[in-house]
């Protein structure tokens, strides 16, 4: 990996970069997730590269229907292996949710280089090698393990990912999608949709999981019933527009 300072104003930034550009070296992460994740950039400069209040929220709903689920699943592509391969082994010992590898450019040997690279980082047993089931889809996404995806009743689908989360939603599935563009089909669909980018949303769901641990099935019901999916997306986008706006009075530019 590239030597990058840390007093560097776009470290963060550039480190996401470099650790994307690096799983492709892996043979994890595709050629197109690298146009995925630059897409994904230029939408965390329009909330200005935080967790907004909405994401905050849509986050700890999301922690409460894994917790409450019979059989949660996280769903692993190459880009968050190479991103976050120790914040989902976390998220999933603490949830006791699964890991599955799924992906939409799928080879037997990416799936086996994936799973080993989520092992390194800690995880037990990881689905997705298996694919002895499919889904209504017509792309290599569609196929699946039947302990894993196939059967869960809760989904975690970080990145964007909108016909599987459509399927998966007409499956009668909770999808829950980390995604920062809130007008993807996947923000549109999904029943929890977090604005977030995955770095910070999957940190800030460890920690909620570790504070909400210790409620009650009722306190987490109660959590996911005052939920309202299109009002998060609504304020995800005046979020935007918000910013938008705070950044041309900054520069002195009239916001038409």
């Amino acid at each position: 990996m590239t030597h990058i300072p840390k007093d560097h104003p776009r470290y963060a930034s550039l480190i996401t970069r470099e650790k994307i550009a690096e799983g492709v070296q892996m043979g994890i992460t595709s050629l197109q997730g690298l146009v995925a994740q630059g897409r994904g950039e230029a939408f965390d400069y329009l909330i200005g590269e935080r967790t907004i209040e909405s994401a905050a929220i849509a986050e700890r709903v999301a922690v409460a229907y894994l917790l409450v689920a019979k059989r949660p699943v996280i769903s692993v592509n190459g880009n968050t292996a190479a991103l976050v391969p120790g914040a989902l082994v976390s998220l999933a010992d603490i949830t006791g949710a699964k890991l599955e590898v799924n992906l939409f450019h799928r080879s037997d040997a990416r799936i086996h280089r994936i799973i080993e690279h989520l092992k390194a980082h800690g995880a037990g047993s990881v689905l997705g090698s298996r694919g002895d089931a499919r889904l209504d889809l017509s792309h290599e996404r569609g196929i699946v393990d039947k302990e894993g995806i196939y059967t869960a009743d809760v989904v975690l689908v970080p990145l964007e990912d909108g016909d599987r989360c459509q399927k998966l939603v007409e499956m009668g599935k909770i999808v829950i999608a980390i995604d920062l563009n809130p007008l993807s089909r996947t923000s549109l669909s999904a029943t929890v949709t977090i604005v977030d980018n995955v770095t910070r949303a999957l940190e800030n769901m460890i920690h909620f999981t570790k504070e909400m641990k210790k409620n009650s099935q009722k306190q987490l019901q109660e959590v996911i019933d005052s939920y309202d999916n299109k009002k998060v997306i609504a304020d995800a986008m005046y979020a935007i527009q918000e910013h938008l706006k705070n950044l041309a009075g900054r520069e002195g530019i009239e916001w038409i």
